[in-house]
């Protein structure tokens, strides 16, 4: 049987639309794979406001998972420097080879889980890439739904 799991972005949605989202889909743990999750930018979604608000609103815990996040090489290039997005891609995909993640989580601990970072959408987001290449290492042992 497959683990739920979703990702979720945070920008281009009001905090009810983003906590809503969460709640409904059933989300138990909230992975922030974002390297910086302090960022004044960030609104209701920094880091120590948002793991209140996800415990009150949602009974959804917190925890930052950096080893599941870009560079911040690899970021800059991207974002500030209008990097390619296949460069990009391949990087990510490399450093997640290099770092081994698969050995370094369980299918389990995705279950009822929910990937945060940035992107509204997950075409041109990490997340999704964290997601296909645990798949994919994992024999299709994620259910994935991105809210």
């Amino acid at each position: 049987m497959p683990f739920d799991v979703t990702t979720i972005g945070f920008t281009k949605t009001n905090a009810k639309g983003f906590f809503d989202r969460l709640v409904s889909a059933g989300v138990k743990v909230l992975y922030d794979v974002r390297l910086h999750n302090t960022s004044q930018l960030s609104g209701f979604a920094k880091a120590d406001d948002l793991a209140f608000f996800l415990q009150k609103i949602g009974n959804i815990k917190y925890q930052h998972q950096p080893l599941l996040a870009p560079t911040d090489t690899m970021l800059k290039s991207f974002k500030r420097d209008k990097g390619d997005w296949d460069e990009y891609q391949k990087k990510f995909l490399d450093l997640m080879i290099e770092r081994r993640i698969e050995d370094r989580f369980n299918p389990s601990l995705f279950d009822g889980a929910c990937l945060l970072c940035s992107e509204a959408t997950p075409h041109h987001c990490h997340r999704r890439l964290v997601c296909e290449y645990l798949n994919s290492k994992w024999g299709g042992a994620l259910k994935i739904r991105h809210l």
